[in-house]
């Protein structure tokens, strides 16, 4: 019995399909019956390492932060009127100190505050800069090669391990290298953990599955500011080996109990793969297969004629979009809308410090928007139109950014501000994800996902530099996110909507549903017309986004 009611609710077009070769989602639901207890729990366990993801993220609100100082010696009177409010610069050595120990933070122990807005900004800007390389010279290996498993556990100990001789660095220079290879090894892991949790679950669990893993994001997020606390008055190095030794061994326990993609195996045509999967995808859900696997092996076969990027090298699945016009126009236009909302996204908690309010509470404001984002994208994910709110989500948050500018530093309203822009964005970064798995078919999805996630990384390269020159002029920061978060919504515009479409597994499937849906709308309008408006129809659409 499959895991949804698809005879209700399938589109037109899926029934029709089944006429003939039948589709790999389908087969697996006829094999694997429904999603049972133990077959959720996994996809949900997978999903935890977005708690991980988070951490490496934001971790540097608290390890990069700019600590109070004091005035000491013995005339500390002349030592207040001899330099600016905000900056010890130029003073003697001796007439001023932390208010903390030096090696709470790496700005105070290792004199960054005096260096300029470059250097300051140069381990987060490192961090983001790996994520950006290791996207896009990962991201196919997913599709091609390794597969969603072992991608993601390749990912999880590369950034796990990075992150604990991170703990050890000696100097800025050591640290902001350690931080790029963090984050090439973390560029990996949110789309992994994204595509594969949803891919081994039934239709029916998709969408839940996908929130889970905005869940565990605010798990991760929330963490921070307790372990910020915690070690306030220690060594920042406490926070990186708190958050990366258990990372390291959530690493060991997925890999005795992650499984491969189903889907990707069937894809890639290893066919007896699959089967062992699915057998044991059957298992946890309480049934046994005893037919045989002549249906597998239909869609199987259908499934080969598209990946022909098996002799092509891992860069095919690329090439695959590129050679197609509609594809390359869906990727531009999402990864354009992306890049504004990273740079809000990651920008917003580095920014904090500017507001003038407690850093922990802050971070823990924002960090608690992710809770109720997650909440309303779980609630209202399969009601509301992909295309339209994710428009009207970016320009929120632009006005609400623009909006801090104006408001005094300080001010409860700016604060106010701050967290709806930083809520809208939040929702707006959780739809283009599921958005972008809708957009694109199983033989280049994770390719695809992992392009609009290293858009959304772009962004946060930028945001630090930005956040540095902020905390001067509040146009640089607040002003700059939300002009770019409005404008880059916009490009949602050109794309298709994808609500309540059942999701494609090669390119030719994807094609020759955008054909049928035309010819449906044309026939629409027409009241039934001929096969001229029909072959119009299907022209046209070709060439549509």
């Amino acid at each position: 019995m499959a895991d949804d009611d698809t005879a209700t609710t399938a589109p037109l077009l899926t029934s029709h399909k089944q006429q003939g070769k039948p589709t790999i989602d389908d087969t697996i639901e006829n094999y694997i019956g429904t999603t049972g207890v133990m077959q959720l729990f996994k996809a949900v366990l997978l999903a935890f390492a977005w708690a991980f993801d988070a951490q490496q993220v934001f971790i540097s609100v608290f390890t990069d932060a700019e600590p109070q100082w004091h005035c000491t010696g013995t005339s500390p009177a002349s030592c207040s009127l001899a330099a600016p409010p905000s900056s010890p610069c130029g003073l003697p050595s001796g007439s001023w100190a932390w208010d903390r120990p030096a090696d709470t933070t790496v700005v105070s122990e290792w004199a960054l505050k005096c260096a300029g807005p470059a250097l300051v900004s140069l381990p987060a800007s490192s961090f983001f800069a790996g994520c950006l390389a290791g996207g896009f010279l990962l991201t196919t290996l997913a599709d091609s090669l390794l597969g969603r498993r072992k991608m993601l556990l390749t990912s999880l100990v590369s950034m796990s391990v990075a992150g604990v001789l991170t703990a050890f660095a000696p100097n800025v220079w050591a640290y902001a290298a350690l931080r790029f290879v963090s984050g090439f090894g973390r560029s990996m892991v949110g789309t992994c953990t994204l595509v594969l949790s949803t891919e081994l679950v039934g239709k029916r669990w998709r969408d839940t599955v996908s929130v889970a893993g905005f869940f565990f994001f605010t798990v991760g997020f929330l963490s921070l500011p307790a372990l910020g606390y915690t070690f306030r008055e220690a060594s920042w190095r406490n926070m990186y080996l708190w958050t990366s030794v258990p990372s390291l061994c959530y690493s060991v326990l997925l890999y005795f109990l992650a499984q491969e993609s189903p889907r990707w195996l069937l894809v890639r045509g290893r066919k007896q793969d699959a089967m062992d999967t699915l057998q044991q995808i059957a298992s946890l859900n309480g049934n046994s297969i005893t037919s045989s696997f002549s249906m597998l092996h239909a869609c199987t076969m259908h499934a080969d004629n598209d990946m022909d990027n098996k002799a092509g090298g891992v860069f095919a699945t690329m090439r695959t979009m590129w050679e197609r016009p509609w594809a390359l126009r869906r990727l531009a236009a999402i990864m354009t809308a992306s890049f504004g909302v990273g740079m809000v996204y990651y920008g917003m908690p580095l920014n904090v410090g500017s507001l003038g309010t407690n850093l922990y509470m802050s971070v823990t404001y924002n960090a608690m928007a992710e809770l109720p984002s997650a909440i309303l994208s779980l609630a209202f994910i399969g009601k509301v139109n992909r295309r339209s709110t994710v428009m009207v989500l970016t320009a929120t948050a632009g006005a609400f950014s623009l909006m801090c500018v104006a408001i005094p530093e300080g001010s409860p309203a700016r604060m106010a501000a701050e967290l709806l822009s930083f809520f809208a964005t939040i929702t707006a970064f959780n739809l283009i994800l599921i958005y972008s798995i809708e957009l694109f078919p199983t033989s280049v999805r994770n390719s695809a996902v992992g392009m609009v996630r290293q858009a959304l990384v772009l962004g946060g390269v930028a945001a630090p530099v930005l956040v540095a020159l902020g905390r001067e002029r509040s146009f640089w920061s607040f002003g700059v996110f939300g002009l770019c978060i409005g404008c880059s919504g916009l490009f949602a515009a050109c794309l298709p909507e994808t609500k309540g479409r059942s999701m494609s597994d090669t390119m030719e499937e994807e094609e020759q549903k955008q054909k049928q849906e035309a010819t449906a709308i044309v026939a629409a309008c027409t009241g039934g017309g001929g096969g001229g408006a029909t072959d119009i129809a299907t022209k046209d659409n070709s060439d549509a986004v």
